[in-house]
């Protein structure tokens, strides 16, 4: 027995030393709190808006998830990548990515109100895409960049409570709400919504200034910057339109009941993913570190990431088809073919893990470009194919069109991180060859 007690400790003294897996575990801890929190407010507000109901919430939540990245520009990226490199530069690029978000943020949701005209059903009322917009445009917006900040530090301790936050927040928001009214309208929600995201980024803005430093506010001055936080916010808006945007076209092209039935689904598939999602969080900043000498020094760091993510999403694929039946009984007899949804969705979290280890190595190596332009082919490709197969086949065509698009995105940016890299080592030889 002591050497199983001394055999452990010396185990947990390593695994805490290391700096990745300390985070890790912190992010998983954060991450597994968050899914128990997610879980019970997620079915709260599935049951008690009802599958149309919640169709129409998810809908505006998916439009404004295509604007949202915009409104950072994103600077909270460039956070984590100037400051893992050289801290001294925290209080600007702080100041600067909160300056950003107040300004493009006001900007971008006017955009995203008259969007609504045209890309939802009329019976979904402005009030609620206007409260959603505030809400995840400069909220989510503020609070991602507030764990951002605290990734740069590798202190993700904070970040994992700010998720924790999130949820927990929301949850009280859901209850709060289902108390007061219980068969709520979406717009109900929505300012339910609203308050709770609202409090949390004022929470993460103190914590960070009181945790590590106060923001200088600042403008982003240099081309170079702007540009590469360009490539981040349009890789992250084409990440959601090739993952959300099928939402919005069901509301429009389908129903609102094909929209919850879908968007149920979709979510349990988010869930699902969050493990892998947690892990390669803690090793972004490392990401950048190792890319600094080659995409082939990125990926070499990212092979034991991706078996690693790859057996966790094979088991959680298993996991989905075998208690997909469930479903109904946690949402309501309303969510009968969400179960259906569920096993077509299945093999998604094999393609995440795939494509997301794969796209963050090239960010790392500073090929933000080529990832940027790779996920917009994707993203065009989502949106006609879902022109296509919505109308005929509706949640099905959707879920179709999801598999279709991130097998498409894996073999991508394989094929291009297989290019970079080839490239790479030729150039080294020829370095290594040639004559002084």
């Amino acid at each position: 027995m002591t050497f199983r007690f001394s055999t452990l400790r010396t185990l947990l003294k390593k695994t805490f030393a290391s700096t990745l897996a300390r985070n890790a575990l912190w992010m998983s801890f954060g991450q597994g709190t968050r899914l128990v929190i997610q879980a019970a407010y997620f079915a709260l507000i599935a049951r008690s808006l009802g599958v149309t109901n919640y169709g129409a919430f998810i809908s505006v939540v998916a439009l404004v998830g295509i604007v949202y990245p915009f409104a950072a520009a994103g600077r909270g990226d460039l956070l984590v990548r100037n400051v893992a490199r050289d801290q001294s530069r925290f209080p600007a690029m702080w100041g600067s990515a909160l300056s950003t978000i107040m300004l493009c943020g006001t900007l971008f949701i006017g955009l995203v109100i008259a969007m609504s005209y045209y890309a939802l059903p009329h019976s979904i009322p402005v009030r609620l895409v206007l409260l959603v917009a505030f809400s995840d445009i400069i909220g989510l917006n503020i609070i991602t960049v507030a764990g951002q900040a605290f990734q740069s530090f590798e202190r993700l301790n904070w970040t994992a409570s700010l998720n924790v936050l999130v949820s927990a927040s929301r949850l009280t928001a859901a209850l709060l709400l289902y108390f007061a009214h219980r068969a709520p309208s979406p717009l109900q929600w929505g300012y339910a919504y609203f308050g709770s995201t609202a409090l949390v980024a004022m929470i993460g803005c103190w914590l960070v200034s009181a945790k590590l430093q106060p923001p200088i506010l600042t403008f982003p001055h240099s081309w170079i910057d702007i540009r590469q936080g360009l490539y981040f916010s349009i890789s992250l808006s084409a990440q959601t339109v090739y993952n959300d945007i099928d939402k919005t076209m069901l509301a429009r092209l389908s129903t609102l009941t094909a929209t919850g039935i879908y968007g149920a689904a979709y979510r349990i598939i988010d869930v699902s993913f969050a493990p892998v999602s947690a892990l390669l969080y803690a090793a972004y900043p490392n990401f950048f570190r190792k890319g600094a000498t080659g995409v082939s020094s990125s990926l070499s760091y990212a092979r034991p990431l991706l078996i690693r993510s790859v057996s966790y999403a094979l088991l959680a694929t298993v996991a989905i088809l075998l208690f997909s039946g469930i479903v109904p009984w946690v949402l309501g007899r309303q969510y009968l073919d969400t179960a259906e949804a569920l096993r077509w969705l299945a093999p998604l979290p094999i393609l995440k893990s795939m494509h997301y280890c794969l796209s963050t190595s090239l960010s790392g190596a500073g090929h933000q470009g080529i990832r940027c332009v790779i996920q917009v082919g994707v993203a065009v490709f989502n949106v006609l194919i879902n022109l296509w197969l919505i109308p005929h086949y509706s949640w099905r065509g959707a879920a179709w069109s999801s598999i279709a698009s991130d097998a498409l995105l894996a073999a991508a940016l394989g094929a291009g991180a297989f290019v970079l890299a080839h490239r790479e080592r030729a150039n080294q030889t020829l370095i290594e060859v040639s004559p002084v």
